[in-house]
């Protein structure tokens, strides 16, 4: 009796222990599977830059004033409503949709198709207002570790590497355009106790032509070297964006002005 009553014992045990795995193993299971739904599709570098480069336009209608690339964007704002442009560093692995919608936050997680991501997507600041137009074009991107998104900007800490990309092409269904970079530099987000400090990311509209003139001055105060180029009131800016890991809160951002 006692041996039966042991062995039922066991058996029990090793009813439980297996019941209790499968559990564990079901729960793992289901984990990585709402992981990869949350985390969504990785989307490289090399893909978005093939993205552009498959939307098939009609060859007749380019002209003079009318590019292939603005005719490619159209065809994706078509598709995809709040891309407003595609940002891109010739000779580079930058070529990217920019999106633009009401929170600065949307972006952060979800990419130009609107699906969740956590590589998000590259966004224009909500306040930018194509109707007057807005003086700086401030684009944000993250910077992966895995070499996706705005990683790659931080090259842009080596000069040779400037010296042989000094451009930046922004093309909207509009205008296809290249800007001259005038300044490189770190920056971070700043405590609002924190005074007399440069919050470039702040600056989208110009009030006045002294608020330009101070954003100009500013930027390439901080640049880590000098470009030998600069902009005038009137001019238009672009401003490219990231974080940079080596302090809290720490920013990386390139601006040039439109030269063509």
């Amino acid at each position: 009796m006692g041996k039966r009553r042991a062995k039922h014992a066991e058996s029990k045990k090793i009813a439980i222990i297996r019941t209790v795995l499968i559990i564990i193993f079901i729960i793992c299971v289901v984990a990585i599977v709402v992981i990869k739904l949350l985390g969504g599709k990785e989307t490289t570098n090399q893909e978005y830059a093939q993205t552009i480069e498959n939307v098939q336009v009609n060859e007749n209608e380019v002209t003079n004033e009318v590019t292939e690339r603005m005719l490619q964007v159209q065809e994706l704002k078509n598709e995809y409503n709040n891309v407003v442009g595609w940002v891109e560093i010739p000779n580079t692995n930058m070529s990217f949709p920019v999106v633009q919608t009401t929170d600065n936050d949307y972006y952060l997680r979800h990419n130009y198709k609107d699906e969740y991501s956590k590589d998000g997507a590259i966004f224009l600041d909500k306040d930018y207002d194509w109707t007057i137009p807005s003086s700086n074009l401030l684009i944000y991107g993250h910077n992966n570790k895995n070499g996706n998104m705005f990683q790659s900007l931080l090259d842009y800490q080596d000069k040779s590497f400037y010296d042989e990309h000094p451009n930046i092409r922004f093309t909207t269904p509009d205008e296809d355009c290249e800007y001259e970079i005038i300044a490189v530099f770190f920056s971070r987000v700043y405590y609002k106790n924190e005074k007399n400090v440069f919050r470039y990311y702040y600056f989208v509209n110009a009030e006045n032509e002294e608020e330009f003139n101070n954003y100009v001055s500013e930027s390439k105060k901080a640049s880590i070297y000098d470009t030998g180029k600069t902009a005038e009131y009137g001019d238009q800016l672009i401003t490219l964006s990231t974080c940079e890991y080596s302090q809290e809160d720490g920013r990386f951002a390139i601006v040039a002005r439109k030269i063509k």
